[in-house]
């Protein structure tokens, strides 16, 4: 693979987006699942985690606006769904105004939106999502583990440990910039 990123295609991107959707919402879903109790509350306010994946949507669809550069919007699409997911784990909390474990959750978020929107894709679009989920190069495989690796730091900073949180946010953006890194230096040699 050349350090040159292949030209997205709209279908690939909604695949990961929604692949990084579904793996966040389980995820999110497993951990309060685990810990029930555990909550972040600061200066009075309760820090529900659709907080967060509200500025990962915002942040990562401006940047989807307002940069048109084709090299980051696997990365944006990556980082939307992962926003998108830690919202819709807390659908049912949202929709009811108060009852984190309704069943709301399950059935809008994973029997209509995620399940169905993939299986529409790839019985539609196969051979774009092929091509596009595997035609990635090394550097962008390193952008999205530094992705993954920081928002996993959420939780050791949900439950107080937060020089550990810290430790995992700081590797992960280090491995993100390495990737960049990685890709850039590739790039200045071709």
């Amino acid at each position: 693979m050349s350090g040159k990123p292949a030209a997205s295609t709209r279908e690939g991107l909604a695949f990961l987006a929604l692949f990084a959707f579904i793996a966040s919402f389980l995820i999110a879903r497993t951990f309060t699942t685990l810990f029930p109790s555990t909550v972040v509350i600061t200066g009075g306010i309760h820090f529900h985690h659709f907080w967060y994946g509200l500025a990962m949507v915002v942040v990562s669809g401006w940047l989807g606006i307002a940069n048109d550069d084709p090299r980051f919007r696997r990365v944006y699409a990556v980082v939307f769904g992962f926003g998108g997911g830690l919202i819709g784990d807390e659908t049912g909390l949202l929709l009811t105004l108060g009852n984190y474990h309704s069943d709301l959750t399950y059935f809008v978020v994973v029997s209509i939106v995620a399940v169905s929107s993939l299986l529409i894709l790839l019985s539609t679009r196969r051979k774009a999502l092929e091509y596009d989920v595997f035609s990635i190069g090394n550097w962008e495989r390193l952008v999205y583990a530094g992705i993954a690796i920081a928002a996993t730091s959420s939780f050791p900073l949900s439950v107080g440990y937060f020089a550990a949180g810290a430790v995992v946010l700081i590797v992960g953006v280090a491995v993100i910039a390495t990737g960049f890194w990685w890709h850039r230096r590739n790039s200045s040699r071709t």
